[in-house]
């Protein structure tokens, strides 16, 4: 490696220069995003490192080999999910002192009000799956979920900024309430809150909580009212031919559920299911709930008709490869733009 260096100065030189150049661009868009009551950038730290990256090479003596952690078959991949990320060894990880884990937290909270974790869960078990396996062949290995979230309360601490446990998919019970007694947000999507008697109402949202409509892996609000993220599900092959009008049938109920909670907020007229016009009413409703943190997607604010992923798909569409209609430039030239702004604005 010494060598390598010496005979690449200038490559090695041109990559932290780029390194610099992210850390001071990062620093200039927190300092504008901050002020006085406001978290400023909420950074995103994934559940995993690349295979190939700088975090694997470093820590190589502490992740298991053979292995990749993923999810098992639920609604959202009914085939299961293999992310191809390495798996801490657990007791590798605490003999380290978890310094790993504490230097990516550290490193994700800087310049950050707050920071985001990906499938929080993996804080109390993270799914395996052997080399060569299929998703559904993998086993849940336990985490010291007591260290750890020991560690992401110091980290917490010291750089000044919430967390967020992205806290959907298959979830262990008893996790929720723990994370909320360390009090970490919980991820509440309109899509899935429900509770008896059908959908949550705004009132009962936790405050806790990021509220929002969708995720990045989810339909957006446009394509989910229209139906195009159906249609684009059966033209993959995601959903099949058979399935095809049960699902159907299932979404026009669930599409009428969902504007009848919100005619009786207050924040839909009466017999109206334009796309516009609801996609700004679920905005409403979100800036009603007491949860401290409402997130906004620009895929809606343009309404756009398909997700960036679908996962369990790679090849079969361009996922996380699909541009906005819009350049950002022209946003506020948008109806609908401005229109999900002042719903969100006026609740």
């Amino acid at each position: 490696m010494a060598a390598w260096r010496a005979a690449n100065a200038a490559e090695v030189g041109y990559h932290a220069y780029l390194q610099w150049l992210l850390d001071e661009q990062l620093g200039a868009a927190a300092l504008a995003a901050g002020g006085e009551r406001r978290v400023g950038v909420v950074n995103d730290l994934a559940v995993g490192v690349d295979p190939g990256g700088y975090d694997a090479w470093a820590t190589q003596d502490q992740l298991a080999p053979g292995v990749t952690v993923g999810a098992p078959p639920d609604l959202l991949g009914p085939q299961g999910q293999d992310w191809g990320l390495p798996a801490f060894v657990p007791r590798r990880l605490a003999s380290s002192g978890y310094e790993p884990f504490a230097r990516m937290l550290r490193t994700g909270m800087a310049h950050a009000g707050g920071l985001r974790l990906d499938h929080v869960m993996g804080l109390f078990r993270l799914y395996w799956i052997p080399r060569g396996a299929s998703p559904s062949e993998g086993t849940y290995v336990r985490y010291p979920a007591d260290d750890l979230l020991g560690v992401l309360a110091l980290e917490s601490r010291r750089a000044g900024a919430l967390v967020v446990g992205e806290d959907l998919g298959t979830v262990e019970a008893g996790v929720r309430r723990r994370l909320a007694a360390e009090r970490v947000l919980s991820y509440r999507l309109v899509w899935f809150e429900r509770e008896r008697g059908g959908r949550r109402r705004a009132g009962r949202y936790p405050k806790l909580a990021l509220a929002a409509v969708t995720t990045h892996d989810l339909p957006t609000a446009a394509g989910w009212l229209r139906g195009d993220d159906l249609r684009e599900l059966a033209a993959i092959g995601v959903v099949t031919a058979a399935e095809l009008p049960a699902r159907s049938e299932a979404l026009r109920r669930e599409r009428e559920e969902l504007c009848g909670l919100l005619e009786a907020e207050g924040v839909l007229p009466s017999g109206q299911r334009g796309a516009g016009e609801v996609v700004a009413a679920l905005y409403a409703f979100l800036a009603r709930t007491p949860s401290m943190l409402v997130a906004a997607t620009l895929e809606d604010a343009v309404l756009a008709p398909r997700r960036p992923n679908i996962p369990g798909t790679v090849d079969e569409r361009p996922n996380w490869r699909i541009p906005l209609p819009v350049l950002l430039e022209d946003l506020w030239e948008l109806p609908s733009f401005r229109r999900l702004v002042e719903a969100t604005k006026r609740g």
